[in-house]
């Protein structure tokens, strides 16, 4: 296949990446395998590596587009962006020395259950209903960006996802205001992996590029759509993402 062409469909898919990474997280479902699938002639950490950067881009313009609408506390989320960034590059370099397969089938498992808790409590994530103090907050934002941090730069795959559920069912947050939140710290997380596969010489920018502007135009949609439509609507989304990142994931420890 030609590089044009390749680079158009990578193209096309990461702005439908950026578009549902914005709502809810998973944008990396639609974008790993397409590299993967398009770019059989490099590495896969070279791969991985090179779809960071679109993802930076998509989350970062999501983000502010949030930032109009949700009120932020960016102190506590400069802290946790700090954080995240750390355990993101750690997890990166721990990628390089490890494979993770070990780690996707009790994924899967914990995935199945969120799902049918979520599609049976029809008040998960509609209602902010959850009041901690200020050292058991700083507990929560601080476990999350450290576990979640780790884990998007050692897999990847469905980190967003796992940061809109840990606001709603650590914090308490509703899925507008944990999506809002989610995206600032996914932004740092994937900065860390960036960093890290730059000192490693892994990111192709000709094609990172391009898909980075798309990736941002399906940001910028998609974090409006949620908007204007709401908890139900991000609700139903997140339960659509969920069940594609469990058949990833089950594809992943069943058939390969």
């Amino acid at each position: 296949m030609d590089i044009t062409i390749e680079i158009i469909l990578l193209c096309v898919v990461a702005f439908m990446a950026g578009f549902v990474d914005a709502i809810v997280g998973g944008g990396g479902l639609l974008q790993t395998p397409a590299g993967l699938i398009l770019l059989p002639q490099y590495p896969v950490a070279t791969i991985i590596g090179t779809l960071k950067i679109p993802a930076f881009a998509g989350t970062g313009f999501a983000a502010i587009q949030y930032a109009r609408k949700v009120k932020i506390d960016y102190r506590i989320l400069g802290s946790m962006a700090a954080i995240a960034f750390c355990a993101a590059f750690a997890g990166s370099s721990l990628l390089n020395a490890v494979s993770n397969r070990f780690m996707k089938p009790f994924l899967l498992i914990v995935l199945i259950l969120v799902a049918i808790y979520t599609y049976g409590n029809k008040n998960f994530g509609i209602h902010s209903h959850k009041n901690h103090d200020s050292k058991q907050q700083w507990q929560y934002f601080i476990l999350i960006s450290l576990v979640i941090g780790f884990y998007d730069g050692f897999i990847g795959p469905g980190a967003g996802s796992f940061l809109v559920l840990a606001f709603i069912g650590l914090m308490g947050f509703d899925f507008l205001k944990a999506s809002a939140n989610a995206k600032f710290v996914n932004m740092a997380t994937n900065l860390g992996s960036i960093l890290f596969f730059i000192i490693k010489g892994k990111i192709i920018f000709p094609i990172a590029l391009p898909m980075a502007i798309c990736n941002a135009l399906g940001g910028i949609a998609g974090a409006r759509l949620a908007i204007l439509k709401g908890n139900k609507f991000i609700r139903v989304f997140f339960l659509v993402i969920i069940c594609g990142t469990i058949l990833r994931f089950a594809y992943d420890v069943f058939f390969k």
